[in-house]
């Protein structure tokens, strides 16, 4: 896996990414940091690939598992270090997931999976950061 992160220069903090799928994402910062706001943090992203690690752990462990799953979203609230390295220090996870006759033990087992044994980001960031979940289930 490979990625190239490129300043556009001038007077702001803004970055390009290109991944090596080929895709093309902005970061940019704080205008108190110098930047001008206009993209997502690299920290929010940090966080936002988390997310949608995990997320795609659920929703294919419940496939698998022959689950009627019809959606999944998980919001992710953290908080950071006050000091340089300001690492995560606490995420908790809200998964939403909707679906058929769900089995809720199924699903915990699911996303417990996931922050266990499949999605790396999590797993890394469990190394500074004390992760905790809820979790909704939706009929529908």
């Amino acid at each position: 896996m490979e990625c190239k992160v490129t300043w556009m220069g001038g007077d702001g903090m803004t970055f390009v990414a290109e991944t090596g799928s080929g895709h093309v994402v902005a970061m940019d910062g704080a205008r108190e940091g110098g930047g001008h706001d206009l993209a997502p943090r690299p920290m929010e992203m940090v966080l936002l690939g988390t997310g949608g690690c995990t997320a795609y752990d659920v929703v294919l462990i419940l496939k698998r598992g022959r689950q009627d799953v019809r959606g999944c979203s998980v919001k992710l609230e953290a908080e950071r270090a006050g000091e340089d390295p300001k690492v995560f220090t606490r995420i908790n996870f809200h998964f939403t997931v909707t679906g058929r006759n769900l089995n809720a033990s199924t699903v915990e087992r699911a996303i417990q999976l996931s922050h266990d044994k499949y999605c790396s980001a999590s797993i890394m960031l469990a190394k500074t950061a004390e992760i905790t979940h809820t979790v909704e289930i939706v009929e529908g």
